[in-house]
């Protein structure tokens, strides 16, 4: 009698037994073929792994402002601060990040393994050699890059080590975004949500350790921060090179691939250029709202900064999602079943978009409450209240907006995202946010009505154009 493969679920196994039987599986590591068969299975055993490790990752963000947000509002704004110029310079490994993706997804889905290790080589190697510039930039001009942020004198006072510290991390930063990105391409989501797990333990224990100090330990207030989150990540970062190392997943690195592949490189550049200006466009525009909310002083920075926290933690699982329909595309593009891509970005836009609706009404109702266990001072809590009410208004429209630019880029087109980000985040975001703030005289509460208008007009024009289909022509 012929056997079932091992990874396969059992018919019999039906309802919720077989969903959850589906999920440990997905959650355990599955060895089946993502790019043929059903499309909800597939999705299913990818995104369940990368809802954990995007949950884990915003999980950093959220640890880092729960304790430093008993050092008071200064401290609450150097991290927001910092973590806007963080932003920028991610734009770096989130774009390697989705060419990475798109070229060992296309080649996982072609069945070259061989190639698909090869092409990871030359992204972790280019990350590098980018990163460490960005680096120690960062570190070394740390003190100005606050100033022209906006930052008080007491905001620069507190946060300059936190700052140097995180910005001169960003090799690590790098590593975990980059391998997270090439494991997710080849199918392998579960080694990935690992490594976060791990990271995010570090740094849960590590934080209050290094903030306030205990025994020999001393107190390094919000440098401790950045201390914990550092060694976190780079924990995390340890194990994947450990596990593409060792070869017990999809992909496996070896000695005989570590060389230079000029094809290769100019076909991640070409991709990456893309995705870098796309990111670029979206987070730089993010930096110049931050800047016209720090004109109305600490207490709102500190309050959009709260909310924009809980929103970004409340996406995460949206962002699994999105990576899992940027994979399926890739992989079913590179077996050569175009409308199977299709219908693995549009469920994961219907899933998506009611998870975030879902998300929005329980800000509505319950933004004050919520804040108030992040913060006891009036001021912040009015300001993040606001700020979290008003973007769930347009919250559930964004679900286009987070998974359709993923599918775009896994088929390896990257100018439809672009061109949409540059015109709705410096087109219509930032200026209409100066015009709401500053002439209008609605003060910070200006730039929160920007971003939800933003958010839905964004949404809608991106689910317009991606079921156009002008992608499936793309070829990486």
């Amino acid at each position: 009698m012929t056997q079932p493969p091992p990874d396969a679920v059992s018919p019999a196994a039906s309802g919720g037994k077989g969903l959850l039987a589906s999920c440990w599986l997905a959650v355990r590591g599955s060895t089946e073929d993502l790019a043929t068969g059903p499309v909800d299975r597939a999705f299913l055993l990818l995104s369940v792994p990368m809802v954990l490790e995007m949950v884990m990752e915003s999980i950093f963000a959220l640890v880092d402002v729960l304790f430093v947000s008993r050092l008071g509002a200064d401290a609450i704004a150097t991290v927001g601060l910092t973590e806007a110029v963080l932003t920028l310079f991610r734009t770096v490994p989130l774009g390697l990040a989705v060419a990475a993706t798109a070229l060992v997804s296309r080649r996982i889905g072609q069945k070259d393994p061989e190639r698909a290790a090869r092409t990871a080589v030359q992204a972790l190697g280019l990350g590098l050699a980018l990163s460490v510039p960005l680096a120690l930039a960062g570190a070394l001009f740390a003190r100005p890059i606050l100033t022209a942020m906006g930052a008080s004198p007491g905001v620069v006072t507190h946060g300059l080590g936190y700052a140097r510290l995180m910005l001169g991390g960003f090799p690590i930063i790098m590593l975990l975004f980059l391998i997270s990105a090439i494991l997710r391409g080849a199918g392998d989501a579960a080694t990935s949500m690992r490594a976060l797990w791990l990271a995010n333990s570090v740094n849960i224990v590590l934080a209050p350790l290094f903030i306030f100090g205990l025994g020999p330990v001393p107190a390094l207030g919000v440098t401790g921060a950045a201390v914990a989150t550092t060694v976190g990540r780079g924990t995390g970062v340890l194990y994947q090179l450990y596990r593409l190392l060792q070869g017990s997943g999809r992909l496996e690195l070896r000695r005989r691939h570590l060389r230079v592949e000029p094809s290769t490189l100019r076909s991640m550049l070409k991709l990456s250029g893309g995705a870098i200006l796309q990111s670029l466009l979206g987070m730089s525009s993010w930096l110049v709202l931050m800047r016209i909310v720090a004109t109305f002083g600490s207490t709102a920075l500190a309050g959009y900064t709260l909310a924009m926290r809980i929103l970004l933690f409340a996406q995460q699982p949206s962002w699994g999602l999105s990576h899992a329909a940027g994979t399926l595309v890739g992989q079913s593009l590179g077996a050569g079943d175009t409308e199977r891509a299709e219908r693995a970005a549009w469920r994961a836009s219907f899933y998506t978009l009611g998870f975030l609706g879902v998300v929005a009404v329980g800000f509505l109702v319950f933004a004050e409450p919520l804040i108030h266990r992040f913060t006891s001072e009036p001021e912040v809590a009015l300001h993040a209240v606001r700020c979290l009410r008003i973007v769930s208004c347009s919250l559930a429209l964004y679900a286009f907006v987070t998974v359709l630019p993923h599918a775009f880029n896994g088929a390896g087109d990257t100018t439809t995202p672009t061109v949409v980000n540059a015109l709705f985040s410096w087109g219509l975001q930032l200026p209409l946010a100066y015009v709401l703030c500053h002439p209008l005289g609605w003060g910070p509460t200006g730039a929160f009505v920007a971003i939800a208008i933003t958010y839905g007009a964004l949404g809608l024009t991106s689910a317009a154009l991606f079921r156009r289909g002008g992608w499936k022509l793309r070829h990486v």
